[in-house]
Parts: C-alpha cells; structure tokens; sequence
C-alpha cells in the first residue's frame, strides 16, 4: 500500500504544490498543506480506487479546509491577543510606574506582563518557555491586566 500512496503522491504532487502556492501566503504554509493532505489520505484507503480527476479534487478540499481552520485559529488567536492589549502610554503612566505596580502582582503574574509587554514574547512564546499551553497564558494575562487595572483605578 505504501508504494501505491506514493505512486499517487508522484502523479500528482505538481498539481498538488500549484493549488497549494495559489492559496496560501507563503511557500512553508503551502509545503504544510501539502504534507497534511498526504498525512491525512494514509488514512483513506478507498481514495486510491478514484480516478484521478476526483483524488486530485480531495486533496484540494482538504488543503482549502485545512487552510480555513488555521485561518479561524489565527484570527481567534489575534483578537485574544487584541483583548490583552495593556495601553501603558494612554493610561499616562510611566514605565517607572509601571515596574512598581508589578510589584503588587505574584511574580508569575509579573514575569508574565514583562515577557508580554516589555520584551514583546506572543503568549504562544511564552507558553513555550514555560511549558505551558498558549490559552494558559493568555487567561493568566487576563487576569494580571485586571488586578492591574483594578489598582490603578484604585490609586487615580
């Protein structure tokens, strides 16, 4: 069966790059789809007794579908990032200020919104460091932004 799967990579894989390139932004997230679509039809034996025309027709469709999710991710993603935006220069508020509200967090809470904000790390990057999932630190900046707040609207 693996010979056949790659039999069937060979006869269409120009087609399968062409449709790729055409509709992603770069050349690394068309390989990426590329490879998914073949991961995926290791997984459908009946795709090799198609005709070519609709085995080249499925991996079209599971590359745009696969292309639509990361885009829903990425944009879900973006506007959480949005949310956690922390606007130091409209609160007027300075840096010196800022450093010493941290003080009244956890240090994990702190290390958190100096990583975000002060190094410029995406909570993806930082979970990384971390260990931890991306969602994880994104709630934790949620809930140092609102601490954060809470004092300033406090102090003013």
């Amino acid at each position: 069966m693996k010979v056949e799967v790659s039999d069937l990579y060979e006869k269409l894989k120009d087609d399968l790059f062409r449709f790729a390139r055409s509709i992603a932004r770069h050349g690394q997230e068309a390989n990426d789809l590329v490879q998914d679509a073949m991961i995926k039809s290791l997984n459908e034996p009946e795709l090799l007794s198609l005709p070519e025309y609709k085995q080249r027709a499925w991996f079209f469709r599971v590359m745009k579908n696969r292309l639509i999710d990361d885009r829903r991710k990425e944009q879900r993603l973006t506007q959480w990032e949005e949310d956690l935006d922390f606007p130091i220069q409209q609160m007027g508020v300075s840096h010196l200020e800022i450093t010493d509200l941290l003080r009244n967090l956890p240090q994990d809470l702190s290390d958190l919104i100096f990583k975000r904000y002060w190094l410029g790390l995406s909570s993806q990057e930082i979970g990384d460091q971390l260990g931890v999932p991306a969602s994880t630190v994104r709630y934790k900046l949620h809930l140092a932004i609102k601490r954060l707040r809470t004092i300033l609207e406090e102090e003013i």
